[in-house]
């Protein structure tokens, strides 16, 4: 009886030690946020709304003011996650100074790495560092809007609303790029272009904004491995190759636009006479002598076009011999 008695007390005395335990821990959870706060100097995201309802409300509709997201500044300490702690801002009666700012006075790569302090991880950005838009000064908020009204749903450029929510970038693309890439501009203006102005085709489709391994911030290792993801028929494997298709598809081609047909950087038959120079046909160049307007009419400008006879440009895939070694269809 005295020992079941004593093993009896015994668990007692656990189960209170631990249910003090508890209540312990519990109570420095609803204390400790506190006791921070006036050490470390933050006010609260309730301080912050009553002078900025505006900022406060395009916030909340955001990504950024989801307080179930484990990484958003909401699910941490609201406003003052980015701009840091608040009390001297509040202390002064708002206006400039005491607090952080994102306005374009302040430090390019200061206002990326705050947003780096969530954002390191992410595969997107880890080559941030070392791409060409952040040596060139800019910052995350170049392109992006932390506070975003409607809820972050932009619209496409033929004025449809976009089917994905799209990182809450201050315009749609490509009109964000343009005022920097005012040269692809033009070229996406021109006659033969890719889709990207009706919105079929984004530069993030091909390109990686925040940095990459390739040239050009491309999507791949090379041009011709980004090319061949939509333009598989180019690839082969072909019974004779033509040699600048497998060098580099932009020996011939402009990816964003170009006056002439099939987006080529000059017309037929001047690009195939830049490499097909030897004499006699067909390297004989085609000026006003020898065509049907000369002196003496040849006809060297049938059709005008070398790919009227030459229609295998990227590589024949016929039987060997001499038809498939001059790409002839």
């Amino acid at each position: 009886m005295r020992c079941a008695h004593r093993q009896r007390y015994r668990v007692v005395g656990r189960k209170d030690m631990l249910r003090a335990a508890f209540q312990m821990a519990l109570l420095f959870l609803l204390v400790a946020p506190a006791a921070r706060t006036s050490e470390t100097g933050y006010v609260g995201p309730a301080i912050c709304t009553a002078c900025h309802e505006d900022s406060a409300e395009s916030y909340a509709s955001g990504m950024h003011g989801r307080k179930y997201v484990p990484l958003a500044p909401a699910a941490s300490r609201g406003c003052e996650s980015c701009h840091g702690p608040g009390a001297e801002h509040v202390k002064k009666g708002g206006g400039k100074g005491g607090i952080f700012s994102f306005s374009k006075d302040s430090d390019p790569g200061t206002r990326s790495a705050k947003c780096l302090t969530c954002h390191q991880d992410d595969r997107e950005a880890a080559f941030w560092d070392m791409s060409p838009h952040s040596s060139g000064g800019l910052s995350c908020t170049t392109c992006h809007e932390v506070h975003v009204s409607a809820g972050g749903f932009l619209r496409s450029s033929n004025h449809r609303p976009a089917r994905v929510r799209d990182k809450e970038l201050r315009s749609p693309v490509p009109g964000l790029c343009f005022p920097c890439h005012s040269d692809v501009r033009s070229q996406t203006l021109r006659r033969s272009r890719h889709p990207i102005r009706e919105g079929r085709i984004a530069c993030t489709k091909c390109h990686l904004p925040h940095g990459g391994p390739g040239p050009k911030l491309l999507k791949a290792d090379s041009a011709n491995d980004l090319c061949y993801r939509c333009h598989t028929e180019k690839r082969g494997p072909f019974v004779e190759d033509h040699p600048p298709v497998p060098e580099n598809c932009l020996n011939c081609h402009v990816p964003h636009g170009s006056n002439h047909y099939a987006l080529l950087v000059r017309k037929t038959p001047q690009l195939c006479q830049s490499c097909h120079d030897a004499a006699r046909h067909p390297g004989t160049p085609y000026t006003a002598f020898e065509t049907f307007g000369g002196p003496f009419p040849r006809n060297r400008m049938v059709a005008r076009n070398c790919v009227m006879c030459h229609t295998n440009v990227h590589g024949s895939a016929g039987a060997p011999g001499s038809r498939a070694l001059h790409l002839l269809r």
